[in-house]
């Protein structure tokens, strides 16, 4: 196999063409079967009995609640693992120090660790019977049922999307530029600034947009922490399942439209992120062989 270019576009392999579109068709095939077409079956199931059911169900208390926690806590937990992750990646990529690998290996523990076995670490530390929960009980603290739990679970589950993101771009970068910068006198601020910033900034946005995607619909560290309190300590996910277990069907798959709604509007900025990418790396690619 190799690469055939015809002169306006270039052809991958030279397997006969029923073999590429057989392939197609089995791609586009399994993502209409598993992808839009249990999309599509959450409006229909939500829109099932009409705008005024949809939108009533929308607007209920508990409904409203659980978008505000959502929202408070992606919020909180996003910009926590945005810092997180500029300095973890910025660490490993620019310098070499004693538990590096170490490093990454944390880095990458929400990834190999079950939510739900996350929840429980943070109930057996913070709970009524953990091993401070009798302090925070004397000095009146909730962190188990209430928000501060939620959102340490979700800061747990999602802080690996944008150091992930950014530790491959930076080392790939190398560190020629800031040892340039430092070389004619700049502070650390401002090479961060002028030079790591502005060449990240496509990968930092990714990163952030993944991390919040996983922020509004992590499930499983939630229900551990959250308690199930209506109207509380429910974000989207909680509330969707207390429904749809009461057989209050049409609410549920209209609460799940909104996750679904957020889940197509963070895939149309990924895919501007990604297009705006490779528009500056043509750019960049441009330039140098302008030179």
């Amino acid at each position: 196999m190799h690469q055939v270019n015809n002169g306006t576009r270039s052809i991958a392999t030279t397997e006969p063409r029923w073999v590429r579109w057989t392939l197609l068709a089995a791609a586009f095939l399994f993502l209409a079967f598993f992808l839009l077409v249990p999309l599509a079956s959450v409006f229909t199931e939500a829109l099932k009995k009409g705008w005024d059911l949809y939108w009533q169900s929308l607007q209920d208390p508990d409904a409203l609640a659980a978008v505000k926690l959502t929202l408070l806590t992606a919020v909180i937990a996003v910009p926590l693992n945005l810092v997180f992750g500029v300095a973890a990646a910025w660490s490993i990529a620019k310098f070499d120090f004693r538990g590096k690998s170490l490093l990454i290996t944390l880095i990458d523990l929400p990834f190999s660790v079950s939510p739900v076995v996350a929840g429980l670490i943070y109930v057996l530390i913070f709970g009524a019977q953990g091993w401070i929960g009798p302090w925070l009980q004397d000095h009146d603290i909730k962190v188990i049922f209430a928000v501060p739990g939620i959102v340490l679970a979700t800061v747990f589950v999602t802080f690996p999307f944008v150091a992930r993101e950014l530790i491959p771009l930076m080392e790939a970068q190398g560190t020629e530029e800031e040892q340039a910068a430092m070389v004619l006198g700049a502070s650390g601020w401002q090479m961060f600034w002028k030079i790591t910033l502005p060449n990240i900034k496509w990968g930092l946005l990714y990163g952030v947009i993944l991390c919040n995607a996983r922020a509004m619909g992590e499930f499983g560290a939630v229900s551990v922490v959250s308690g199930h309190i209506r109207g509380l300590t429910n974000t989207i996910p909680l509330h969707v399942e207390i429904l749809y277990n009461e057989y209050n069907f049409v609410a549920a798959f209209a609460c799940a439209s909104v996750l679904a709604l957020l889940a197509l509007v963070t895939l149309v900025a990924k895919t501007w992120v990604e297009w705006q990418a490779e528009r500056q790396m043509a750019a960049d690619r441009a330039a140098v062989f302008d030179q």
